[in-house]
């Protein structure tokens, strides 16, 4: 084999940051909402990556509690200097426009950036300290002089203003991680707009700033520019874009944008990206801004391309010239019969999930304590994994015993608050036990019917299999061999970043998991025995 597949990080893993120390390569990626924040990637060989930690695990460094769907954590940057690794990141807490006259309305935001630090990649991870709230996508330069600067995109929030107002930079203090000195706006951007997730580089006596431009869609692109001096004046790229998808909406990788670069031991340039991989037949990406990762070159003009020239996303690189590194396969089998969640999992926004789960309460179960709504910004009990593939299905074991309608628990698809489809057990009016189907969707609106009646005793069995745009839902009971379909074909595809309610972000893709609701406020729980995750591999995933 000669080649292999993007993405290396398939399903919702976009913003890459990637950094190498010795022979060891580690990447970042957002998470937004989801609870703990940022997923760091481990590699040998650029192709093989397992995750080895979430480092925003506490309270003390985050709390999402209210901040609205694919807000959240933003664009980490991850880096190595002076003997430990650095992290800075944005936890983005509004994102709404207020309109003052038509379009041209001021657009307030809040951006907070933090940096945190660990001398090992394990951790422990510091306590954040707040650096700046005066945009988003904030990432470390350490020069060789020795001095650290923390880059970041500037948002302009004034009426008749444009909001992506470019890219500033300010010296910051290593012992006391503030910044310190003037902030200067080095570059403004192109006309593709929407600059920002800038990285800076040294090399040949020239500092090159790469930033995504275009926006996070079909038109989204890398970008780069250099100068002499930190400050600037910064002189774009001859060709454009050095990466883009340039508007395509079908293909194997598109949506190419938001890079990272790093360099082999031999010199050997890579790009990290995120990227996106629609519906065959359809401009919708269900598994959200997934990682990709290509070689690319330096030119004797002193600028960086694709092998080819192109400027085009490659879905089947050249391997690199590192030898082979593949992990051990996954371990969990799906039962919840340890101590810890296993590593595939993670809930929304609080930073308490003991008023959200216990794996001790019931052991060998995973109980869910009814929290608020399946919509809730601020604490509803859902734990889910990432959909990382086109076709899979998911099943699991549910006891719940609801006294009324309003204490619910189940399987649910999900993308947001505002997109999901939900088969859950719940109680009608006389207290008996029903199977019900709710689904958001932006497209036809909110729907929820009961399904099934007259349910056996004890625990039942709930499956989801999805093929592509296709969700079907069954159930059976406890001992059962046949599985009972409910609620028809659903479509799937709604649960992608082009689907949405207008004026809301969608930044991050679907996934699949158990959630529980009392919405009387009494906490009443749902057992859950185990939950399978099978994907079923296939052409275009």
């Amino acid at each position: 084999m000669t080649q292999f597949r993007n993405p290396i990080l398939p399903g919702f893993n976009p913003d890459p940051s990637i950094v190498r120390v010795g022979e060891d390569f580690f990447l970042a990626t957002s998470t937004f909402e989801w609870f703990p924040g940022v997923q760091i990637h481990h590699s040998r060989d650029l192709v093989h990556w397992r995750l080895v930690g979430r480092p925003l695990s506490r309270a003390t460094q985050l709390d999402m509690r209210g901040d609205p769907d694919s807000c959240g954590v933003w664009a980490p940057d991850l880096s190595y200097a002076h003997g430990r690794f650095w992290l800075v990141y944005t936890d983005v807490k509004r994102y709404g426009q207020t309109t003052v006259s038509g379009a041209d309305g001021a657009s307030l935001r809040d951006f907070h950036n933090y940096v945190v630090v660990a001398d090992s990649i394990d951790g422990p991870w510091s306590d954040p300290v707040r650096v700046n709230s005066s945009g988003f996508d904030p990432a470390l330069f350490h020069d060789d002089d020795g001095r650290s600067w923390l880059l970041n995109m500037l948002w302009d929030h004034r009426p008749g203003h444009r909001r992506f107002a470019g890219i500033v930079v300010q010296e910051m203090d290593r012992e006391t991680r503030q910044l310190v000195g003037e902030r200067r706006l080095i570059f403004t951007g192109t006309d593709r707009g929407f600059t920002e997730g800038p990285h800076l580089y040294k090399r040949d006596g020239f500092y090159h700033l790469l930033v995504a431009e275009g926006g996070t869609g079909w038109d989204h692109a890398v970008v780069m520019a250099r100068a002499r001096a930190l400050f600037g004046p910064y002189a774009v790229h001859p060709d454009g874009a050095v990466l883009s998808g340039n508007g395509r909406q079908d293909g194997a990788i598109t949506r190419a944008g938001h890079g990272d670069l790093i360099e082999l031991a031999d010199g050997t340039p890579w790009l990290a990206y995120l990227c996106g991989r629609p519906l065959p037949g359809r401009a919708r990406c269900v598994l959200g801004r997934e990682t990709a990762i290509q070689p690319m070159r330096w030119c004797d003009d002193g600028w960086l391309r694709t092998l080819d020239g192109s400027g085009a996303p490659d879905p089947s690189p050249p391997l690199p010239s590192l030898p082979p590194s593949p992990w051990p396969g996954p371990t969990d089998d799906g039962r919840f019969d340890g101590p810890k969640l296993p590593t595939a999992f993670q809930w929304l926004r609080t930073p308490e999930p003991d008023r959200l789960f216990s794996l001790s309460a019931r052991p060998g179960w995973l109980r869910l304590f009814g929290r608020e709504t399946i919509g809730s910004h601020f604490e509803q009990a859902l734990v889910a994994r990432r959909q990382t593939a086109f076709r899979f299905t998911a099943t699991t074991r549910l006891d719940i015993r609801p006294a009324q309608y309003q204490q619910a628990a189940g399987l649910t698809c999900y993308y947001n608050s505002t997109k999901f489809h939900y088969l859950h057990v719940t109680a009608d009016d006389a207290g008996r036990r029903v199977l019900a189907l709710l689904s958001a969707d932006p497209e036809t609106g909110c729907s929820g019917d009961v399904v099934a009646t007259d349910l056996p005793e004890g625990a039942i069995e709930l499956r989801a299999a999805v093929d592509h745009a296709a969700l079907r839902f069954a159930w059976r009971g406890d001992g059962e061999v046949q599985w009972h379909p409910v609620g028809g074909t659903l479509d799937a595809s709604v649960l992608s970043d082009e689907v949405t309610v207008p004026g809301l972000p969608n930044f991050t893709g679907a996934f699949v998991g158990m959630a529980c609701q009392d919405l009387s406020g009494a906490g009443g729980h749902a057992d859950f025995a185990w939950f399978s995750y099978v994907e079923e591999l296939a052409p275009n995933g």
